[in-house]
């Protein structure tokens, strides 16, 4: 019950209200998980090629690197 409650109020302590005159900050391009999409999209491809695995992100396929 204890572990619920500090759980709880972690999750509530986290949550922040953003003014309208802050979010220009949060909607630049260095703010984003990815950066640079094209480059985010051919490091997966090349992730999956060399692990031979698939999944996640995108379309299935072998690990050759031809799909």
């Amino acid at each position: 019950m204890r572990a619920l409650l500090v759980a709880l109020l972690a999750a509530l302590a986290g949550c922040a209200n953003v003014q309208p005159w802050e979010r220009a900050y949060l909607a630049r391009p260095e703010m984003a998980f990815d950066p640079d999409p094209a480059e985010a999209k051919l490091l997966r491809h090349t992730y999956q090629s060399k692990e031979a695995a698939t999944g996640g992100y995108g379309v299935g396929g072998g690990g050759c690197g031809c799909n």
